[in-house]
């Protein structure tokens, strides 16, 4: 009789064990998802890193400018790049180089400051202030710009895929 409980009690504990193990299957699904998501959480990249990735690109968008550098564009620029210039003209990438290449207009200076840079997962949106002085048939000149540019980070590094400057008080035409 012994035996015969013993066997039974030995049937329902072996039966009982995998509700257990059941019951905490999600438990561990879910601490399997978050030791999953911190482990690949590096792979994404730290977000102040690529901030300041972008404010860099901003910067050095500013020197190309100034110097006319096309190349730079081609590099940074995506081939789908679409833009609005301070006149409300759209532009793509050819165009912003040719407009960024033309002899029409002698840069003396141009910087970029204020450069303010939201990151979101592979996306990133970039504002910034764009000062400039420059020569148009031999009259001098000045202006501000406030240019928004939004980034994609693709396996080759972050890509500008749209552009907008708007020209600040006073107004005086521009090429840009």
């Amino acid at each position: 009789m012994s035996k015969i409980r013993g066997a039974l009690a030995l049937a329902i504990g072996l039966l009982l064990v995998p509700s257990w193990q059941a019951q905490e299957a999600p438990d561990t699904s879910w601490r399997t998802a978050c030791i999953q998501r911190c482990v690949a959480q590096p792979l994404l990249g730290d977000p102040e890193v690529q901030r300041q990735e972008i404010v860099s690109l901003e910067r050095e968008t500013a020197r190309a400018i100034l110097l006319g550098n096309g190349t730079f564009f081609q590099r940074v620029y995506s081939d789908d790049f679409e833009g609005t210039l301070s006149h409300g003209q759209r532009i793509n990438k050819d165009r912003w180089i040719a407009t960024i290449q033309s002899s029409q207009v002698k840069r003396e200076s141009f910087i970029a400051t204020d450069i303010r840079v939201r990151v979101f997962q592979e996306t990133a949106v970039a504002t910034c202030l764009w000062s400039s002085r420059f020569t148009v048939n031999g009259q001098h000149l000045g202006s501000q710009f406030r240019v928004m540019h939004v980034y994609v980070n693709t396996p080759r590094g972050w890509h500008v895929i749209f552009g907008q400057t708007t020209n600040l008080p006073p107004d005086v035409q521009q090429v840009l």
